[in-house]
């Protein structure tokens, strides 16, 4: 296979206000906001706030403390596994710049409906400082590649190490969903790398078949179908090309996925160790595992609902009902909330300095 000549090292003018869509954030922020406070709110009151109150008093802080620490190492192995293939591809870019494009994925996918506004923000995050488009999207392709194969690996080790007397009749449905969404993707994305012409020819088909019917926007639908077709071959080309050239990054990948999902999972274990509940490790990891399976294609900003809805469920039966909204409440701030509001200041700081750029 022919290398593909790389771009001049230049940062692309692009607006960040067109990834960054104003009404967009706000909206899916208030949906967001909405949703999870509701949610725990109900959690609250279904669970005795007077007894939950009190309980707050009896948190041990060294383990919060702790979570503190397991949160940082979350978000720089989320850099670090996009930054083995950067440093590579652009070697004057920098850690930091990794670090803040992982920050940003984890903001919009949390205020955008099935993590939609992660992968833009990410890609946009780094061809402003001089990553070619092509390959900040081969790099976001190839580690949605490693995160589709470790999520249904762990879900079946977690199915066989799992008490599934402890969950009870959601197993089976959360396992279909979960394992259903994921071999899509997975399918999707195995076609994609290795069978472009078969996924180019296949949007080609449907977007002539729609012209037939939509005579209108036959034009732009052709348009749109023969410019899929040749971004799917480049991808793919793109991506095969940086396999070819570090073999090993790709297997590294997948050890720092799994690295990063793992210290996710003990984090909830820290917890509860923090909220004076000493429960089964395993049963931990693969009750979240089963949960991240739910809310990871969720419809909803950030999984907002389904995953607090899933956590008082499934944890209902390992953690006293009166510690059940704190637990709630921590595991979201510290997988999601708390990266979220530095993504935030990522991404405002962006915008802001956009703006005053502008006449």
């Amino acid at each position: 296979m022919a290398f593909i000549e790389k771009q001049p090292f230049k940062p692309e003018k692009r607006d960040a206000k067109k990834i960054f869509n104003k009404k967009v954030i706000i909206k899916g922020t208030f949906w967001f906001a909405l949703i999870t406070v509701a949610t725990i709110a109900a959690v609250f009151f279904y669970n005795n706030t007077g007894d939950t109150l009190n309980a707050l008093t009896h948190i041990s802080y060294k383990y919060i403390a702790i979570c503190f620490l397991m949160l940082i190492v979350d978000l720089m192995l989320g850099s670090w596994r996009n930054h083995i293939y950067i440093q590579k591809l652009a070697p004057k870019i920098s850690h930091w710049v990794s670090f803040k494009a992982n920050v940003a994925n984890m903001f919009m996918g949390a205020v955008t409906p099935a993590h939609g506004g992660a992968g833009p923000a990410q890609i946009f995050i780094y061809t402003s400082n001089g990553v070619p488009f092509i390959d900040s999207f081969a790099v976001s392709l190839i580690n949605m590649g490693a995160t589709l194969i470790f999520m249904p690996l762990a879900g079946f080790v977690a199915i066989l190490l799992m008490d599934t007397t402890e969950v009870g009749s959601l197993v089976p449905a959360m396992l279909k969903y979960g394992f259903g969404f994921f071999l899509v993707f997975l399918l999707a994305f195995l076609l994609a790398f290795w069978k472009p012409l078969w996924v180019g020819e296949m949007i080609r088909k449907i977007a002539y078949g729609l012209a037939q019917i939509f005579v209108t926007r036959k034009e732009k639908l052709t348009k749109w179908a023969d410019n899929s077709f040749q971004s799917i071959c480049k991808y793919q080309q793109t991506c095969s090309v940086i396999i070819q050239r570090h073999p090993l990054l790709f297997p590294l990948s997948l050890v720092i996925t799994t690295a990063l999902y793992m210290n996710k999972y003990c984090l909830q274990w820290v917890i509860l160790l923090g909220l004076g509940v000493n429960a089964n490790l395993v049963q931990v990891i693969s009750i979240q595992i089963l949960i991240q399976f739910m809310i990871y294609f969720a419809p909803s900003p950030g999984g907002s609902g389904f995953a607090e809805m899933f956590i008082a469920s499934l944890f209902g039966k390992i953690v006293p009902a009166a510690l059940l909204p704190i637990f709630t409440l921590l595991q979201r701030s510290f997988l999601l909330f708390f990266p979220a509001l530095v993504g935030a200041y990522v991404v405002l700081n962006l915008l802001r300095k956009q703006t005053i750029k502008k006449p």
